[in-house]
């Protein structure tokens, strides 16, 4: 293919968006140097830039959807001036640098200090500007799931499905007690995930939760 900016460009995008079969016909065509094909480039380009535009509109979407917040939360929305939160520590995590690295954050604090919001807010940045898979679980709720699919005969899915996703998010770790079996199921689903995931986890620091204390260090 003869070295043109523009074409390159248009090869691109045309992979990105799985259209293999088109950037090979683009590269031919760019080759044998056609008039018309030349002409096309301005208006093809736009075209892709549009798809591309609306297939990422689209995938956030989708991932603001599965990810199954309480509710959308950005930092612009939550005030620092009455919080005891380090609003600089905050801004970075925003950045969302930790899960370049794979590393797991806990924030800990009573009800109300506002970790659901916050961690929430991380997470909505992590998908809308770094194009990240989250997950969003209530640790009582997400405990509950483990051991319905273990009575179900079917243990392991839900920790292949997190496999896949980029963060994991654990709300009202402590806040709520379950049954130690369930906090094996849980220790065990966090033991698989180590190596993978970030997670996220918010810990009420006035309760705790012994089925965990006995195996997992906060």
């Amino acid at each position: 293919m003869r070295h043109d900016p523009a074409i390159a460009s248009i090869v691109i995008m045309l992979r990105e968006l799985k259209m293999h079969g088109m950037a090979q016909a683009v590269a031919e065509l760019a080759e044998q140097g056609a008039p018309a094909f030349d002409a096309a480039q301005p208006i093809l380009s736009q075209l892709l830039k549009a798809e591309t535009a609306e297939r990422e509109v689209r995938s956030v979407a989708y991932q603001l959807k599965v990810a199954r917040f309480p509710a959308y939360r950005d930092l612009a929305g939550f005030d620092f001036g009455h919080s005891e939160v380090n609003e600089a520590l905050v801004r970075q995590l925003h950045r969302c640098d930790f899960l370049e690295n794979a590393n797991n954050v806990v924030l800990v604090g009573g009800p109300g200090t506002g970790k659901t919001h916050i961690a929430t807010a991380l997470g909505v940045q992590a998908i809308e500007h770094h194009h990240r898979r989250v997950r969003f679980f209530s640790t009582v709720e997400l405990v509950n799931a483990l051991e319905e699919e273990k009575a179900n005969g079917k243990p392991g899915q839900l920790a292949h499905r997190l496999a896949y996703a980029d963060m994991v998010i654990l709300d009202e770790l402590g806040y709520l007690p379950f049954s130690t079996s369930g906090g094996a199921l849980l220790f065990h689903l966090l033991s698989k995930l180590y190596e993978g995931s970030p997670r996220f986890q918010c810990n009420n620091w006035r309760y705790a939760n012994p089925a965990l204390a006995r195996g997992w260090c906060w």
